[in-house]
């Protein structure tokens, strides 16, 4: 029997009450971060183009659209507030799986639930979690031991639809057969490649609402009583066949299923920027406060890292010298050199402005990436930097486990922080004390009697 039909199960019967203390308090630290880079990227580009568009097809005030005081049909609010979640390239993710959790989840969540009214901070947590925990399975059983990237798919598009419409379906109360159809439904939709990071194209960014709006789509369609697809997964077409040729470990993707929770290891990111930078740009900062070294004196800079690492130092070309800011936050030299030049890595570093900054540019076209295939790893691995000065003098640094990731997580003061960073380049800037008490909401989400009443307030 195909996997999806244990899945639907475990969305249809689990209850509040059977979810562990840790995958609650990992739910509610992902709504955090997500609302903090739903914020953030509310004013990036393509996100009000989207918002101009929904506009332009109105229809019901079911949904809120984050920042912009918008009320639309759910599906699409959950698309413009998925996008600008991972506009910023700032959000969540599942570090082995490869898969971004909360851009997909916390928005189809808020969507649905408003649409619906009543639902309860713990039912929403609820849905949360067993959404979180399906889409990493889903990636940490692809394509075991290589990478979901490499294989050319963009994993959180792809799975999100799948995911979208459980949790969707969760939330409606879809009875399992509905649920099945919901998911089938979904899987005809599922897409996402990565050509849009190789060329730098917007549509990276719109991948996860493309994803949510599908898959609330389908659940309404199931709802309605229109079927899809039973074999989701292992059917002979199913996502592991048509998508990964077979290569899949059923017993990953199943295994203690509803007693451990994936959602305990998504890891929040401390630098907007894709996370296979992320040991770089720690190995960097280590150097430079360690020796104090100064950018202007710098004569080379090598990276050392494996597959997916390697895969964001070239082309040099593109890498050295970002053509636009998707370039910019998909580049190991640019993350280098910004994180030397400037001592951080910020939003403010990957804007239009920000990547023809002539002092970063001089240091990131001294950056050499270099491909070690046993620091290669199924998820993000580590990044080595070897710093030359102009004195011969040489510096070298390896991270293992960065910032954020499993083994050195962000708490929620952590991500507090950075909804306050994020609030404050809103398209729309937060009162002071909106703020704090959307962070106060959201710690207490398990005793709201409605949880969209976080949302709203962002609204």
């Amino acid at each position: 029997m195909d996997a999806i039909f244990d899945f639907v199960k475990n969305f249809t019967r689990t209850r509040y009450e059977d979810i562990p203390g840790l995958a609650v308090e990992a739910a509610k630290k992902e709504v955090l971060d997500s609302l903090a880079t739903s914020l953030g990227g509310s004013s990036q580009a393509g996100v009000g183009e989207l918002v101009d568009m929904v506009k332009e097809w109105g229809g019901n005030e079911q949904s809120t659209i984050i920042a912009y005081g918008i009320k639309c049909p759910a599906p699409n609010a959950a698309q413009v507030n998925a996008t600008m979640t991972h506009a910023l390239d700032y959000d969540d993710g599942h570090p082995v799986a490869q898969v971004h959790i909360g851009c997909v989840a916390v928005p189809t969540c808020f969507a649905v639930a408003e649409r619906m009214g009543g639902i309860s901070g713990q039912e929403f947590i609820a849905a949360l979690a067993l959404g979180a925990d399906f889409l990493a399975r889903l990636g940490l059983a692809s394509r075991p031991g290589s990478s979901l990237v490499k294989s050319g798919w963009h994993p959180t598009a792809l799975y999100g639809y799948l995911g979208a419409a459980a949790m969707a379906g969760r939330i409606m109360r879809l009875d399992q057969e509905r649920m099945v159809n919901a998911i089938g439904i979904a899987y005809h939709q599922c897409a996402g490649n990565s050509q849009c990071v190789n060329d730098g194209a917007l549509t990276k960014r719109m991948g996860p609402g493309l994803a949510a709006k599908g898959g609330i789509t389908a659940a309404l369609m199931a709802e309605r009583g229109i079927t899809g697809a039973k074999n989701i997964l292992e059917g002979e077409y199913g996502m592991f066949y048509q998508y990964h040729g077979g290569d899949y470990d059923a017993k990953i993707l199943t295994a203690d299923l509803g007693k451990r929770f994936e959602g305990v290891n998504i890891g929040d990111k401390p630098y907007p920027c894709c996370g296979f930078a992320h040991p770089f740009i720690d190995a960097v900062l280590l150097l430079k406060s360690k020796h104090d070294i100064k950018a202007a004196h710098v004569q080379s800079i090598t990276a050392y890292g494996g597959e997916s690492a390697y895969e964001i130092c070239v082309p040099p070309e593109v890498k050295c010298t970002p053509r636009n800011i998707v370039d910019a936050q998909f580049s190991v030299p640019w993350a280098i050199a910004t994180a030397l030049v400037k001592g951080r890595v910020s939003v403010e570093d990957f804007t239009e402005e920000a990547i023809r900054r002539e002092d970063v540019l001089r240091i990131s076209r001294k950056v050499i990436g270099i491909l070690d295939p046993a620091m290669s790893r199924h998820g993000v691995g580590p990044g080595r930097v070897k710093i030359v000065m102009e004195d011969g003098t040489e510096y070298t640094e390896e991270v293992e486990l960065c910032l954020g990731s499993i083994e050195r997580p962000m708490t929620f003061e952590d991500c507090a922080a950075k909804f306050r960073e994020c609030a404050a380049g809103s398209i729309k800037p937060l009162a002071d004390d909106t703020v704090a008490m959307v962070i106060e909401l959201i710690g207490r989400l398990e005793r709201l009697d409605d949880a969209t009443e976080i949302v709203r307030r962002l609204g």
